[in-house]
């Protein structure tokens, strides 16, 4: 891999290399909702109502190995943007994958469960050995249920970790991810007591069971917790009474919300520069970078050079930006064409996708666990007016 915080241009040939070099495991391989250009924690969004007729199916690719892809291509507003983002990288991932032997089936959920079970029972009735989505929580368990029914695996793309199971892997990015190597990396920096501002919904409810334990592990303690609604000044005013015994105040929310928070805390009499500020992917927003009591806050995330170089392909090739996401339907195809043509007939197996030294994609490395959560090797970025500086880079592999 290219150093992190040098992208140096593509090269000719490149693209092949990264392809062919994307399972990373020496067992496998023998050698080392509104979606927004941001990470997105919408994984409970609910279900949108499709805005037009569906989108005809679509077969992309002439390789013998079929791969279903299900997308909300139909739905409305930012959703149907994004899936239609999603389908043009899976379509980059197989033109950049040299004579890939995939043909992708592309089928319309229109953003509902129904739609989901008729697009992933039309990919399965056509050959299709793996499934690639849906992206909503609420659509995955009727393919789940259809795929399992047939022994195959689903590798879906929402962030809602409690659709996942054996066999139904998410290749998305999940919040616990980013607490746990924020906290990390915190602790490794010798912080040991911790308060905490998270929303009062369904992230905020994943957010703080992935803190606490990432504390606990570590030895530390914390000294606050506090959840808010619409209105921020209450939990602020606990947290700030408390906030001179902590060394890191951990605010876990996406741009608008955290700068509200930190407004909250300062009128509450809190001083935001004598405490270590820690955040998550989210932060990755220009809001965050403008507000002046949040620099120098660290939060975890995929290295952005990644994705610098990805949206500079994409724009080349279909003249607009990608949505933050569309690295998940690159990253899916990109996988399924290097098993395909390394893996045989175990290619798309469970004990095959779990291999624990995981896979390099556009955002850095990620592994399926056997429940079908996911780990990734983040960065840790600083928060500075001109955007996230890096401090930490992503690892190179995986522990044990």
């Amino acid at each position: 891999m290219a150093d992190p915080f040098n992208p140096r241009p593509e090269r000719p040939g490149a693209t092949r290399r990264t392809a062919l070099g994307f399972v990373l495991g020496a067992p496998l391989l023998g050698a080392c909702s509104g979606v927004q250009q941001t990470l997105t924690n919408n994984f409970s969004s609910p279900q949108p109502a499709p805005s037009g007729p569906p989108q005809q199916p679509v077969a992309v690719g002439t390789g013998q190995v079929k791969v279903g892809l299900v997308l909300p291509l139909s739905a409305a507003g930012n959703a149907g943007v994004a899936a239609q983002s999603m389908k043009n990288a899976a379509e980059m991932a197989l033109s950049e994958f040299q004579n890939p032997n995939v043909q992708l089936l592309i089928k319309d959920d229109a953003g509902s469960a129904q739609g989901a079970q008729q697009g992933t029972q039309q990919a399965l009735d056509e050959g299709a050995e793996i499934i690639l989505g849906p992206l909503f929580a609420t659509s995955v368990p009727a393919t789940a249920q259809l795929a399992r029914t047939r022994g195959i695996s689903v590798i879906a793309f929402s962030t809602d970790s409690s659709v996942a199971s054996r066999g139904v892997y998410l290749l998305s990015f999940l919040p616990e991810s980013d607490v746990n190597r924020i906290i990390e990396y915190a602790a490794s920096t010798g912080k040991r007591s911790f308060a905490a501002m998270v929303p009062d919904n369904a992230y905020g409810n994943v957010v703080e069971g992935a803190f606490k334990q990432a504390v606990g592990r570590r030895g530390g303690r914390v000294v606050a917790f506090e959840k808010y609604g619409p209105d921020r000044s209450g939990p602020a005013r606990n947290v700030a009474q408390v906030l001179r015994t902590a060394d890191a105040l951990f605010i876990a929310d996406d741009g608008d919300a955290v700068v509200s928070v930190a407004d909250a805390l300062t009128a509450a009499g809190a001083n935001l520069k004598n405490v270590q500020l820690l955040g998550t992917g989210l932060w990755d927003n220009p809001r965050v970078f403008a507000s002046s009591a949040l620099q120098g806050g660290l939060y975890a995330a995929p290295d952005p050079s990644g994705f610098r170089s990805f949206a500079g392909r994409y724009r080349a090739k279909f003249g607009g930006n990608p949505v933050r996401t569309a690295t998940l339907a690159y990253d899916a195809v990109a996988l399924v064409a290097a098993l395909a043509r390394t893996q045989g007939a175990q290619r798309f197996a469970p004990e095959t996708l779990t291999n624990p030294s995981g896979f390099a994609g556009i955002d850095g490395l990620f592994r399926f666990r056997t429940d079908g959560t996911n780990e990734r090797g983040l960065a840790v970025m600083r928060v500075a007016s001109g955007g996230g500086q890096p401090v930490a880079g992503s690892p190179k592999s995986f522990g044990a």
